[in-house]
């Protein structure tokens, strides 16, 4: 179905009350674009903000991973991961429509291989070539955090300070370098190591 909605012009109430071509659940909006409830002061707007998503910028960031803009899912390697990003061991969302490039009228019209569909922290890898890898650093460009482009020295800022987690175990490598596989549990954490560290993920039936 996402197939069919990529190929002609798309609707945002239709691609979010859609359910993509693997089976994943009906896409939210991006955290950026619904601040919850309890985000009612200033610096937990702002926080909020800094860890959204702009969806102008989808296709340059896209391109900026190394990745190329899809015009459907690609359906030669098909997998997925999951990733938990964690700051002092406070979760912060991992926002819809990453991976996603979209028009001036605001509707999506193209899609990396590697992306998500809501804020569950799902990563899918649905790729038109088999065999290439993917990497957490390739989820982050598209994403558009841990860049190094804020000199401020928050956390969303740069790659410094950052630990990963590769289902449980501590990774030594780069936090870019981390490549993803198929039911991966990704663990991003800044500051305080979260206890116990999350070594695995519950995907739901189909993923």
């Amino acid at each position: 179905m996402l197939n069919k909605r990529l190929a002609v012009a798309l609707t945002v109430s239709g691609l979010l009350a859609g359910v993509t071509a693997c089976g994943a659940p009906a896409q939210t909006a991006p955290a950026s674009a619904t601040p919850s409830a309890s985000a009612t002061t200033a610096s937990a707007t702002t926080a909020a903000a800094d860890w959204g998503l702009d969806p102008a910028a989808g296709a340059q960031r896209i391109k900026s991973a190394g990745l190329d803009i899809l015009t459907a899912e690609g359906t030669a390697e098909h997998y997925h991961a999951h990733l938990d990003v964690l700051v002092d061991g406070k979760a912060v969302t991992v926002p819809a429509e990453i991976g996603f490039s979209f028009g001036a009228d605001g509707q999506p019209n193209g899609i990396s291989a590697l992306h998500t569909h809501d804020t569950t922290g799902v990563i899918h890898i649905e790729a038109p070539t088999a065999g290439l890898k993917y990497t957490l650093g390739q989820v982050l460009s598209e994403w558009g955090v841990l860049d190094g482009k804020d000199a401020t020295g928050a956390p969303h800022g740069g790659t410094g300070g950052w630990t990963v987690y590769l289902n449980g175990v501590k990774q030594s490598a780069p936090v870019s370098d981390v490549v993803l596989k198929a039911h991966d549990e990704v663990v991003l954490s800044f500051g305080s190591a979260p206890s116990p560290v999350p070594s695995s993920y519950n995907f739901p039936a189909g993923l």
